[in-house]
């Protein structure tokens, strides 16, 4: 199985719906290819979050009646037809539950399809941030060296990243990794500051990415984002403002006088 395929099966795969043998086969790429792995707990922590967070509303009464209105005015066959069809289910439970259903899910549809582009990279970036804490996936590659983390995203990524050692500073780096943010590969280092985990995800700048920087806070972790030599750069951690901030000025000094002694 390839990663195309792993694109369709991905949904199924979810839901349970694959048999055995597809679902060994998913489960095998999945072990095999970091990205697939990445974007299916993306589409995993998104039906987690839907499940958990969308309220659930009993049908007013005024829908009630005139439900019971409208089917006591149906010929006495058709309600005999409906009984046959339904099998024991109760006709007005059942087309209150099909029109809460259609009016929920289009909630769902439009709050989700509806957010921007940039709230969808937000939190993306705090999903992968929470995944490298949880699983055994922090680093790929686990050094302090720049010569050693840096080569080692070539050819796996579109950027090469500025592997800058801050241990002078209290912001050690601790390694890299690959992940998957914004339906693309990203170039992760990762940076510790006492117990405390940053994460800085870098990918090449495209056409429409904002060159501003910014700052977010989702979930209890705090985020930079900024750009700097064609490259977008977003770090995440439960650091407090302050600290981050003197991170993200501290890395962009840095990774701005690596790049001009290179």
């Amino acid at each position: 199985m390839n990663c195309v395929d792993l694109h369709n099966f991905l949904h199924l795969y979810l839901d349970s719906e694959l048999d055995h043998a597809d679902a060994t086969r998913v489960e095998d790429h999945l072990h095999a290819c970091p990205n697939c792995a990445a974007a299916y707990e993306r589409v995993r922590a998104l039906s987690a979050a839907i499940k958990r967070d969308v309220r659930q509303y009993g049908a007013p009464r005024t829908l009630r009646d005139r439900l019971r209105r409208d089917i006591g005015e149906r010929p006495r066959r058709s309600l005999r037809d409906l009984r046959y069809l339904a099998r024991g289910w109760n006709p007005i439970a059942l087309a209150a539950s099909l029109l809460l259903t259609v009016a929920v899910s289009s909630t769902v549809t439009s709050s989700y399809l509806g957010a921007s582009a940039e709230d969808r990279i937000v939190e993306d970036v705090v999903s992968s941030h929470v995944r490298s804490l949880m699983a055994d996936h922090l680093t790929d590659v686990a050094s302090s060296d720049q010569h050693t983390v840096k080569p080692w995203f070539t050819g796996k990524v579109d950027a090469s990243p500025p592997a800058v050692d801050l241990a002078s500073a209290g912001f050690p780096l601790i390694g890299g990794r690959l992940d998957y943010v914004d339906q693309r590969p990203c170039a992760v280092l990762v940076y510790r500051h006492d117990k405390h985990i940053i994460n800085v995800m870098v990918w090449a700048n495209k056409a429409g990415d904002p060159t501003s920087s910014e700052s977010y806070a989702r979930q209890g972790y705090n985020l930079e984002r900024f750009s700097a030599d064609d490259l977008s750069f977003w770090a995440v951690s439960d650091l407090n403002r302050p600290e981050l901030n003197d991170f993200v000025a501290r890395l962009k000094t840095e990774a701005s006088t690596a790049d001009t002694q290179s």
